[in-house]
C-alpha cells in the first residue's frame, strides 16, 4: 500500500519545493460560429447604435454621412443582421464621442427594488418602554440610497416624541388621523390627505392629535440643503442687495491691498 508521504514526495522536486504546475493545453480548442455569434448577439452591439442615434435625434442617413456606411447597411447593423468590423465601429464610436469598448462593457443593471408588505419588519420607537410611534422602513433593500423613506404609525395620548434635527430635508403625508408637527417654535396641525415639505436641520418632532393613530408616510433626503437664490426684480438685484454684497466684500478688498 502507497503511503501519503511517497504521494507527496512525488510532488516535490529536490531542495522540497513543489513542481511548477503545467500549462493548460489548448491547442485542440475549437470555438464554433454559432458560439461566436451568440457571444456577439449578446453584446446588443446594434441596439446600443440605435439607442446612441435615436438620442441624438439622428437619421440612418444623417449617421451615413458622418460615418461614410449606407443607410441600408447602417440599418443591418441595429437590428442584427450583420456585424460591424472594427474599422467600421469605430467610425460608428467616434461619432458619439464614444470609446470602442462602450459597445463591450456590461450594460448597466437599473435600479428597482420591490419591498413586500409581508417582508417588512414593524419596529418600535427605540430607547422607551411604552412606544410612542411605530415604523417600518421601505427602502431597506436598496443600497447607498439618496433618500430614506418609511411608514409610521404615530400612537395617540402619548408624551411628544423627543425632538431632533439632521441634514437635509423631510417630505410627510398623513394617510390616516391628526397630527401635530413641531418645526422650530412653530406647531403646525396635519389632518388625512395633507403633505409637508421642510428643512430637516430645524429641530422637529410629531405629536399624535388625536384618539385613532395617526398613520403616515415618511421621506427623508438627508443631503444639505441648498440655500436659495437673491431675490431679483425684472433680473435686477435691489439697491439693499448690492449695497450689502459691497460691505461684505470691501474688508477682503482691503486685505488684498495691505498684503
Amino acid at each position: 500500500m502507497t503511503s501519503k508521504t511517497e504521494f507527496l514526495s512525488a510532488d516535490v522536486i529536490d531542495g522540497g519545493h513543489p513542481l511548477p504546475e503545467l500549462a493548460p493545453d489548448h491547442s485542440n480548442i475549437q470555438v464554433d460560429g454559432e458560439t461566436a455569434e451568440a457571444f456577439i448577439s449578446e453584446k446588443r452591439i446594434g441596439e446600443r447604435i440605435k439607442y446612441l442615434r435615436l438620442k441624438k435625434s439622428m437619421g440612418l442617413v444623417e449617421l451615413g454621412r458622418h460615418t461614410g456606411l449606407s443607410a441600408s447597411f447602417l440599418s443591418q447593423l441595429e437590428t442584427g443582421r450583420v456585424v460591424p468590423t472594427l474599422r467600421n465601429l469605430a467610425r460608428i464610436a467616434m461619432v458619439f464621442s464614444k470609446d470602442l469598448s462602450y459597445f463591450f462593457d456590461p450594460e448597466p443593471q437599473t435600479l428597482f427594488r420591490v419591498h413586500r408588505g409581508k417582508d417588512r419588519v414593524r419596529l418600535p420607537q427605540s430607547g422607551v418602554d411604552d412606544p410612542a410611534y411605530y415604523f417600518e422602513s421601505l427602502g431597506y433593500l436598496v443600497p447607498d440610497r439618496q433618500l430614506d423613506p418609511y411608514f409610521a404609525e404615530f400612537q395617540p395620548n402619548k408624551k411628544v416624541i423627543r425632538a431632533h434635527q439632521h441634514t437635509g430635508c423631510e417630505f410627510l403625508y398623513l394617510l390616516s388621523g391628526n397630527l401635530n408637527v413641531q418645526h422650530g417654535e412653530v406647531t403646525h396641525h396635519v389632518e388625512a390627505g395633507d403633505a409637508i415639505y421642510f428643512d430637516a436641520t430645524t429641530i422637529h418632532s410629531y405629536t399624535c392629535a388625536g384618539e385613532t393613530p395617526a398613520a403616515a408616510l415618511i421621506v427623508t433626503l438627508q443631503q444639505p440643503v441648498a440655500m436659495p437664490a437673491a431675490p431679483r426684480n425684472n433680473g435686477f438685484v435691489s439697491s439693499r442687495a448690492r449695497n450689502l454684497a459691497a460691505a461684505q466684500q470691501t474688508p477682503l478688498r482691503k486685505k488684498n491691498s495691505d498684503a
